[in-house]
């Protein structure tokens, strides 16, 4: 152990952060309808490419939730399909609603409590963008209060 007398180490008393690189939204029909990134550096994609990745994504959670075994499958929510993507650069996590809104959340590999992160940005969205007078469902997300509390949340995190 590292620290003064024998205690806990340094490293260990430091808050956890979260590196969130971005965050993708796909509605039931697998439309992009939001998109966000959070992090300096990332590799820039097109708008094009954001639709393909939404589209995609969504036909590949369409199979893999098909895939279940039909012994686990006996209640509905637990037919979930693809809900962690890793690999040695970033990870996917995929939260849907039951309404079949679908969130994308791209984060380091081995970062922890995601789904507390995912929750709070469903609450966020529950919040300022659901809950909206003047948006339609499965239309693009154009609300700047939940840019800005998405925002603060994010970067407190990070």
């Amino acid at each position: 152990m590292s620290g003064q007398g024998g205690g806990v180490p340094r490293w260990w008393l430091r808050p956890i952060t979260m590196v969130v690189y971005s965050l993708i939204i796909i509605n039931k029909a697998g439309g992009l309808v939001y998109q966000r990134d959070f992090h300096d550096g990332l590799h820039k994609l097109t708008i094009n490419d954001y639709l393909v990745l939404a589209g995609t994504f969504h036909g590949v959670h369409a199979i893999t939730r098909s895939l279940t075994p039909s012994a686990l499958s006996l209640l509905p929510q637990t037919r979930t399909g693809l809900e962690v993507l890793e690999s040695a650069t970033f990870r996917l996590t995929c939260f849907q609603t039951y309404t079949g809104t679908k969130f994308l959340l791209f984060t380091e590999p081995h970062q922890p409590n995601v789904d507390v992160t995912m929750r709070r940005i469903y609450e966020l969205y529950a919040d300022y963008v659901m809950k909206n007078p003047f948006y339609q469902m499965e239309m693009p997300v154009r609300c700047e209060a939940f840019d800005r509390g998405l925002g603060a949340y994010v970067r407190g995190r990070q």
